[in-house]
């Protein structure tokens, strides 16, 4: 609440590029506990998508190395027992594979 009496006062006087950074202060102060619970959020699906990533594209070398070749798609690697299940991808991703080159990657949907 100070900052914002502040911020009203700061507004009603002198130069209007004082009254910005102070509006501007007061709204970063304000907008803080959201910005930083979205930025824990991008780094939580960061991490999960890292981690997906890292553990299908490990089943994928086994697979390779067993098989000589890399598998159809990714329902081989859990039907072969390479992997219990493929990952979900955070949500508003998805699992992009590439059984040419046996790579996987995670991207928008």
């Amino acid at each position: 609440m100070i900052f914002v009496a502040a911020g009203l006062l700061l507004a009603g006087c002198g130069d209007g590029s004082k009254t910005t950074k102070a509006v501007q202060a007061v709204s970063n102060t304000v907008n803080a506990p959201v910005d930083y619970l979205g930025a824990l959020e991008k780094g939580k699906q960061r991490a999960e998508k890292v981690i997906d990533v890292a553990a299908v594209n490990q089943a994928l070398m086994f697979f390779h190395e067993a098989e000589e070749r890399f598998p159809t798609d990714l329902d081989e690697l859990v039907a072969k027992h390479y992997l219990n299940e493929i990952p979900k991808p955070p949500y508003g991703m998805k699992i992009e594979y590439d059984a040419n080159a046996g790579t996987v990657r995670v991207e928008k949907q």
